[in-house]
């Protein structure tokens, strides 16, 4: 079956997610809420979709089934609890904790359990599932706004479903054996380019439609934990459950260094072999830097390895470099941006947005990463705009010192 949405060479996930939210719109192809833009569309149809989850084995198999809160898989959580299957729903934005355990009151009649399944029933009808409960998810249901037959999903682009899928890895909830569906519209199904998908993202196994069952046969693994370096403090705060994981994977040993915890690794480095340099203390600076990087880092390096390393990082510019996007189209919002940003590994320091002039300058740390974002984001389409993209050297007249500067947030792993 061909789809009903055709994409262009270079696309990227914000262009998908555009166009699929535009074609529901224009067709009717959703109900309340409405616009879907934003949103995990709750699509027309999302009964008969969720009606084909049932006759799946994997389901019958399944005790324990996690499906996200979104109005679209309402219908999923009703039959999961009208199979008496244990039915997890992830806390709204992960703000204080994971996932909780809906639980019908005993007796509860078929209206009562379909209140359990909406939006308020999670909230009157739940507890909270710790960190330390010893229990495996069987099977996972997620929304998409996109999704390919080869099992490539892209979601509303904040990357709940991806960080959820990787805190359940961390606390050992799912495995190999977890199966992911997700339920859509036929429209929602699209020829998604392999060359969008990162190391983070979460792949499904089924997709289920109203009129299809497609099993996708996905070889690439899904996520294998939180990756630490895209995490930063921002997002620690606004997710307290994360310093909990990252505590328990440090004890475990492993690198759980945060994103903007490791540039100020690399400005100590160059303190200190700055240090070195002027009292020709050679021995006792490089010692000082392997005790750094061994309480930073938990790994083992020779001091030869730390001192190239070093030298490395301190030949490398450190002067704060702008990126100037120019073209920009008249309803891209701030947050919208932040998103493309983020799924082009171009994340800056900070911006400053000028939406009246269709511009925006981004701030990175050095030269060496503007440079990196400026090959990212070259030929990047915005609805349609081919968004210039620069150094911001010859722009940089045209910079208001006045212009606000707002903080990157980047709710991604």
């Amino acid at each position: 079956m061909e789809p009903a949405i055709k994409l262009k060479p270079g696309v990227s996930k914000w262009d998908v997610r555009q166009k699929v939210w535009d074609y529901m719109e224009a067709n009717n192809l959703a109900n309340f809420p409405r616009p879907v833009h934003h949103r995990i569309p709750n699509f027309k149809g999302a009964a008969q979709a969720a009606r084909n989850l049932p006759n799946l084995q994997e389901f019958k198999n399944a005790r324990i089934i996690k499906v996200n809160p979104d109005k679209p898989q309402e219908n999923v959580r009703l039959l999961t609890l009208e199979a008496r299957k244990t039915l997890l729903v992830p806390t709204p934005r992960l703000r204080t904790g994971l996932f909780n355990k809906i639980i019908p009151p005993p007796g509860a009649s078929k209206e009562v359990v379909r209140v359990c399944s909406t939006a308020q029933g999670v909230k009157d009808f739940s507890v909270p599932i710790g960190l330390d409960a010893n229990i495996h998810v069987d099977l996972v249901v997620v929304g998409s706004v996109a999704v390919s037959d080869k099992g490539w999903r892209i979601g509303k682009g904040e990357g709940f479903a991806d960080l959820e899928y990787a805190m359940m890895v961390s606390m050992g909830a799912v495995d190999e054996n977890t199966v992911v569906v997700t339920t859509v519209h036929d429209c929602q199904l699209l020829d998604i380019p392999e060359e969008l998908m990162d190391n983070h993202d979460l792949t499904v196994d089924y997709i289920l439609t109203p009129t299809r069952v497609i099993k996708t046969n996905c070889s690439c693994s899904k996520p294998q934990g939180i990756i630490w370096s895209k995490v930063d403090s921002e997002m620690m705060e606004k997710i307290p459950i994360l310093k909990s994981l990252q505590f328990r994977e440090r004890k475990a040993g492993k690198d759980v260094a945060l994103k903007d915890e490791m540039h100020t690794e690399k400005k100590e480095l160059h303190s200190l072999l700055d240090q070195r340099m002027s009292s020709g203390k050679g021995g006792s600076a490089i010692k000082v830097k392997t005790n750094t990087m061994e309480m930073a880092r938990n790994t083992e390096a020779s001091e030869e390895q730390i001192e190239s390393s070093c030298q490395k990082q301190l030949n490398a510019p450190t002067r704060v470099t702008a990126v100037y996007m120019g073209n920009l189209p008249r309803s891209l919002r701030v947050s919208e941006l932040k998103n493309i940003l983020r799924e082009h590994n171009a994340v800056p320091l900070r911006l400053s947005w000028q939406g009246a002039q269709h511009r925006v300058f981004l701030d990175y740390k050095d030269e060496v990463t503007a440079g990196e974002a400026v090959t990212s984001l070259t030929g990047l389409s915005i609805s349609g705009n081919i968004i210039k993209v620069e150094l911001a050297k010859s722009q940089r007249g045209n910079r208001s010192k006045h212009q606000n500067t707002e903080k990157n947030k980047q709710p991604i792993i």
